[in-house]
C-alpha cells in the first residue's frame, strides 16, 4: 500500500531523498525534499519484511522495490540525491557486519532496477535511524527499543558502540513484549497447578488460544486477592483452589494450553502483552506485578550502559509510546537517576535526516 502526496512533487528540479526503516515485518519509505528547511514529506509507502539478517537478499531486494516504486514516480527518480536505509539486523558501525552487507548489497540493487542514483546510499540499524528521529537529529546518546524485544544501545557520532540485551527471546529481550507475554502464559499456569496467585488472565490467555469454554476458570478471581503489587509474578501465597475451578477442571486447562501454545513459534507468545497491559488496567495484582518487573529489567538494562545523568535516551517501541504500558513505571525508575525518554513512533524521519546529512556533506 502507499500514501502519497506525489502531485507536490510537479515538474520541478529540487532535490529529493528518501528514507527507510525496514524491519521484521515491513519495510516503510519516505520520500521528502532534501532541503532541511523545507521539512516536506512528499510520499510514504510500505512494502515487505525488510531485517537484513532473517530475510534472503533476492527476497530483500524484491521487498525494497516494492516500496521504493511506490514512494517515488519514475518521473522523479532521477531527483533523488540520496537514501539511508536502518535496517534491523544491520549496523553503521561496521560496514562489514554480515547483515550490513546483505542490506547495501540489496539496496543498491533496488535502485539500480528502478534508475535511482546510487551515490550517496547509507545504511544502518533501524534503531540508530530511530535514535536520529529525535528532535534536532542527535548525534550522541542512548537508544531504548521495548517492543517485541528489548535493547539498549550507546550511540556515539551516530553509528551503535555499545550494546546491552536484544539477545532474542531464548536468552534475553527482558521485559520486552515477548518477555511478558510469556510471563502471562506462566502466570496461567502457575495458577491453574495451584502454585501461583489468582488473575484474570488464566481465563483471557485461555480464551485467545481458544480453549474449551468448560476447562476455563468461572466465577471470577476472589477480590481479595487484588491487593498488594509488590511481589513478582507468579511468587506470593498460592491460592490453592479457585471457584468454579476445581482441580479435575484446571487439569484439563493445562492438557489443552500447553499443545496450543507449543504450536507456535516461540515469538507469538508476545500477542499475550497486551493482555496483561489490560489487566493490569483492572488492577489485577499478577499483571501490575509482571509490568513492575519488566520496568525493572529495563531499568536494569540502561543502567548498564552506565547514562549520566541528564543524558538523553530515545525510546521506541510499542510498549513505551504514549499509550505504552511501560511508559509510566519506567519514566518513574529513571526519574530517580535524573533520566527522562524521548519516544519516537520509527526510524523513518531518522533515515530521512541522515540522508539530508549525506547529501549536504
Amino acid at each position: 500500500m502507499g500514501n502519497y502526496l506525489n502531485h507536490e512533487l510537479g515538474d520541478g528540479p529540487g532535490a529529493l531523498v528518501i528514507g527507510l526503516d525496514a524491519g521484521g515485518t515491513r519495510t516503510r519509505a519516505l520520500l521528502a525534499a532534501a532541503s532541511a528547511t523545507d521539512g516536506r514529506v512528499l510520499g510514504e509507502a510500505v512494502g515487505g519484511p525488510g531485517n537484513a539478517m532473517t530475510v534472503p537478499v533476492p527476497q530483500l531486494t524484491e521487498h525494497l522495490v516494492e516500496a521504493l516504486a511506490r514512494v517515488v514516480p519514475e518521473e522523479a527518480r532521477g531527483r533523488v540525491v540520496a537514501v539511508t536505509g536502518g535496517f534491523a539486523g544491520a549496523t553503521a558501525a561496521s560496514a562489514e557486519d554480515p547483515g550490513t552487507v546483505k542490506a547495501r548489497t540489496a539496496l543498491t540493487e533496488a535502485l539500480r532496477r528502478l534508475g535511482v542514483p546510487s551515490d550517496r546510499v547509507g545504511v544502518c540499524s533501524d534503531i540508530e535511524a530511530a535514535f536520529a528521529a529525535a528532535p534536532g537529529t542527535p548525534s550522541d546518546g542512548l537508544a531504548l527499543v521495548a517492543g517485541t524485544g528489548a535493547v539498549a544501545l550507546r550511540v556515539t557520532a551516530r553509528r551503535a558502540t555499545t550494546t546491552v540485551d536484544g539477545d532474542g527471546w531464548l536468552l534475553g529481550d527482558e521485559g520486552s513484549g515477548f518477555w511478558i507475554g510469556r510471563s502471562a502464559v506462566r502466570a496461567a499456569l502457575r495458577m491453574a497447578d495451584g502454585r501461583g496467585r489468582p488473575t484474570v488472565l488464566a481465563a483471557w490467555v485461555g480464551r485467545t488460544l481458544g480453549l474449551p469454554v468448560d476447562v476455563l476458570p468461572k466465577g471470577g478471581i476472589p477480590s481479595y486477592d487484588h491487593g498488594g503489587t509488590d511481589l513478582p509474578s507468579g511468587t506470593g501465597t498460592p491460592t490453592p483452589g479457585v471457584p468454579g475451578w476445581e482441580r479435575a477442571r484446571r487439569e484439563d486447562f493445562r492438557r489443552h494450553l500447553l499443545p496450543a501454545v507449543m504450536a507456535d513459534p516461540p515469538i507469538r507468545l508476545a500477542r499475550f502483552a497486551p493482555l496483561v497491559a489490560e489487566a493490569a488496567a483492572e488492577k489485577d495484582a499478577v499483571a501490575l506485578a509482571i509490568l513492575a518487573e519488566a520496568a525493572d529489567h529495563l531499568l536494569e538494562t540502561v543502567r548498564a550502559l552506565e547514562p549520566r545523568p541528564g543524558e538523553r535516551i530515545v525510546a521506541t517501541g510499542g510498549l513505551l509510546g504514549p499509550a505504552g504500558p511501560l511508559t509510566a513505571p519506567l519514566a518513574d525508575r529513571l526519574r530517580t537517576h535524573d533520566l527522562s525518554l524521548d519516544w519516537v513512533a520509527d526510524g523513518c524521519p531518522g533515515a530521512v535526516a541522515l540522508a539530508r546529512l549525506a547529501h549536504t556533506s
